[in-house]
């Protein structure tokens, strides 16, 4: 068996520069995970990034909403219609009698024949006659409940189809309206994060910027080249300014960009589609050069955010969460495309 040594103790000045060393690897990881606060500008520029990353979520969410509004009317017509159907089988069914009713499920034959074995002879060809008469409504009846059936149950599978349409697009919704919602939360963590002065300061920076590019959401009457239905739907417009953009709003307190612009051809008598995406594919597209007041101008792309133009190379918008609409230059985001109602 072999003999086990006892270690040597460590000297005094072994044990110090391992104390150090502990000391030293200690603090690493404290050192690393401290990253610097982001600043004022920072902030502002990651909640603008998060606020326009929330459009196109909201515009999807608009467009599965007026499809749920849609699906929500149908499945109700659709429950409408079974509850008739119902009614109507329930009520040529009574109309049957219980004789014809037994008949029905059992198929035995119809008690009534025993009337052909009448000892009266100078009776039967009157009481065949009125047999025949009686068996035939029997027979017209029983199609008419099987015509019935075969409809009710129809009208059961529509309506099972139409309601899982109507819970996929619930479904859809709460998807999109979660992932605008993860988007706003951010922001606010962001926003949260600074001092009262310092969102103080970040939002005269806004304020300043906004006048440097010509940008105001003070109150202010339309008072343009527009006329009839164009100048009814900018003269709403206008009496909008100040209020806050609020995504999947219509009014009459907030709005989002395609929720402004619906609400205001809509007091013009045109009614537009809800979103976007909609908008664009329905309108009479029109060339930058040829936009009039009223017209619905596209930013960036064909999905994701519009307003009006108002003339002299401006538009009226509901911008992004966090703001009010504004009147702003056309030219003050990416010009994609016009359209006219």
């Amino acid at each position: 068996m072999g003999t086990h040594r006892q270690p040597k103790p460590p000297s005094r000045a072994r044990i110090a520069t391992l104390g150090l060393a502990a000391g030293a690897v200690s603090l690493l990881p404290t050192q690393s995970q401290a990253a610097p606060k982001p600043t004022v500008d920072e902030v502002r520029k990651q909640v603008a990034e998060l606020y326009e990353e929330a459009t196109g979520p909201t515009e999807e969410y608009n467009g599965v909403l007026a499809e749920q509004q849609k699906l929500q009317r149908e499945v109700d017509a659709a429950q409408d219609r079974l509850a008739r159907k119902q009614q109507e089988f329930n009520e040529l069914r009574d109309r049957m009698g219980p004789l014809a009713a037994e008949q029905y499920r059992t198929g035995a034959v119809d008690p009534s024949v025993q009337l052909f074995l009448s000892s009266d002879p100078d009776n039967f060809l009157e009481k065949a006659e009125v047999l025949d008469r009686t068996g035939d409504r029997q027979a017209d009846t029983l199609r008419s409940l099987q015509h019935k059936q075969r409809e009710l149950a129809q009208e059961r599978a529509d309506a099972a189809q139409q309601l899982e349409a109507l819970q996929q697009a619930r479904a859809k919704a709460k998807e999109k309206k979660d992932e605008v919602q993860a988007k706003l939360v951010q922001a606010r963590k962001l926003l949260n994060s600074l001092t009262a002065a310092q969102r103080a300061s970040m939002a005269a920076a806004q304020e300043q910027d906004d006048a440097a590019a010509g940008v105001s959401d003070s109150a202010a009457s339309y008072n343009g080249p527009a006329s009839g239905r164009a100048k009814t739907a900018l003269d709403f417009a206008y009496a909008q300014l100040g209020k806050p953009y609020e995504w999947g709003s219509t009014g009459p307190n907030s709005f989002d960009c395609s929720g402004l612009v619906g609400a205001s051809w809509r007091t013009a008598g045109v009614t537009l589609p809800r979103t976007v995406k909609q908008m664009y594919d329905a309108g009479r597209k029109v060339s930058k050069s040829d936009m009039q007041p009223g017209d619905i101008i596209y930013w960036y792309n064909d999905n994701q955010h519009n307003g009006m133009y108002v003339g002299n190379g401006k538009a009226i918008h509901a911008p992004r969460t966090g703001k009010n609409i504004e009147i702003v230059p056309v030219d003050s985001m990416p010009f994609f495309a016009a359209s006219r109602p």
